[in-house]
């Protein structure tokens, strides 16, 4: 907007858009000249009572007089926002109250699963024993290589002249007791449950849930799996195969 125009505007009729009728209802509203309606459209509600009042006069209509009038609308302020009379309360009749955090669970994401509470030994042989897995090598029949037909099963050797039988030099290993893992975690789950083999919902009564998790049963059917299922919640069992 130019400062040319701006300069024009000194009176109430030299605004764009404006119409004979609007003389009388702005002096209803108080506003008679061109800087009592400065002061109106600076205000918001005041500006809002505007475009409610004068049939035509918009928010576009409003902007274009601001501009013209090099009105700015003033911010409203906090205090401006809260009654005078209410007052804000003692700092010693407020009891603070520490509340947990909620814990909001959107549709669909990831929920951790639950873990057992095991000591620091358990953890560390647990440990060992996935270490002790990953490095293991992979054990092969004898003579799997001459043969496809044998697959890569592993059979104990066997044969009164079998070298490999026999440990001798470059055969391959075989399966020996010094490959196995930690004698306590033997059987465990990777988890670090017991893992407990369940077909009925009566057989939860009996599990530990802080080191035990329930299997269910192939054979069950999907209607009694649901109640275990359902079950095992309310006791907070961890069911290793869920089914959803």
């Amino acid at each position: 907007m130019s400062k040319e125009k701006k300069a024009d505007i000194n009176e109430l009729a030299d605004l764009p858009h404006y119409k004979e009728e609007f003389g009388s209802q702005l002096e209803d509203m108080g506003i008679t000249n061109v800087p009592d309606l400065k002061d109106a459209l600076r205000n918001a509600e005041k500006s809002k009572k505007i475009m409610d009042e004068l049939v035509g006069v918009g928010p576009k209509t409003i902007k274009t007089w601001r501009e013209l009038l090099d009105v700015k609308v003033e911010k409203k302020s906090r205090k401006a926002i809260v009654p005078a009379t209410e007052s804000k309360p003692a700092a010693k009749d407020v009891e603070i109250v520490d509340k947990p955090p909620a814990e909001v669970v959107e549709k669909g994401a990831y929920v951790a699963k639950k873990k057992p509470v095991l000591d620091d030994e358990t953890k560390k042989l647990l440990a060992l024993r996935y270490e002790m897995s990953h490095d293991r090598i992979a054990f092969l029949r004898q003579e799997w290589f001459r043969f496809p037909r044998l697959g890569e099963k592993w059979r104990k050797p066997r044969g009164m002249h079998s070298k490999m039988r026999r440990h001798i030099q470059y055969r391959p290993n075989v399966v020996s007791i010094g490959y196995r893992g930690p004698a306590k975690v033997r059987g465990l789950h990777p988890s670090g449950f017991e893992e407990v083999m369940v077909w009925n919902p009566d057989q939860l009564e009996k599990v530990d849930p802080k080191v035990q998790a329930v299997r269910v049963g192939g054979s069950v059917g999907f209607k009694k799996r649901q109640a275990i299922e359902q079950k095992a919640d309310e006791l907070g069992i961890r069911v290793l195969n869920r089914t959803g």
